[in-house]
């Protein structure tokens, strides 16, 4: 889930390295086409605490797009954004199921379990390639298989905010850092290929 498709698949593997290189993880990496041109989007954290700060979003753009003006592996102008998981982050490995247990979370299937594709419900951690969760409504814990999700993301819910803030806190960070909501420590770089670059 780290990647959807083969091309974000290809690109991950490119990253990963450069991400590791920095100390960070990438959490997910997706080519999104648009009106005008591509956009690039990479979500990485420090696997210390899985969260980023602006400096090391804009020293992994920088050195992404260092590997890419050389590599070329995205055909055409995109735009990269660099970014941290936002607090009410993509779930796209299994260790993200035991770190956020006991937080709600929404599930989506690839294929039918039960009659549905989409699960809502609170965390409860993660064993033998399941994502255990305590769906709403229900009294049993459900067993969802992690190669079956096709997307899965936390619910903003107060406690996180109160959670991330507390993280903050710690931190001795400000409680507001002045970025727009649901774009976090994000770096952006415009991004041309060298064919264009050389016309």
């Amino acid at each position: 889930m780290r990647a959807k498709t083969a091309q974000d698949r290809q690109l991950l593997e490119l990253i990963d390295p450069i991400a590791e290189s920095l100390g960070l993880e990438v959490v997910r990496v997706r080519l999104m086409s648009g009106s005008k041109r591509q956009r690039l989007q990479i979500m990485a954290e420090r696997p210390s605490d899985h969260d980023i700060s602006v400096e090391q979003c804009a020293k992994l753009s920088r050195a992404v797009s260092e590997v890419f003006d050389a590599a070329d592996p995205v055909a055409g102008e995109y735009l990269l954004e660099v970014s941290s998981p936002g607090i009410d982050r993509p779930l796209t490995r299994p260790i993200d199921f035991d770190l956020f247990e006991g937080e709600e979370a929404r599930l989506e299937t690839d294929r039918m379990i039960e009659g549905r594709k989409r699960f809502k419900g609170v965390l409860a951690g993660y064993e033998d390639g399941n994502v255990l969760i305590d769906l709403d409504g229900e009294d049993d814990t459900a067993l969802i298989p992690f190669d079956w999700l096709a997307d899965a993301k936390l619910v903003l819910t107060d406690a996180l905010m109160k959670r991330g803030a507390a993280i903050r806190a710690a931190r001795g960070e400000p409680e507001d850092d002045g970025l727009p909501e649901g774009a976090p420590d994000e770096a952006t770089t415009d991004t041309k290929t060298p064919s264009e670059d050389n016309a």
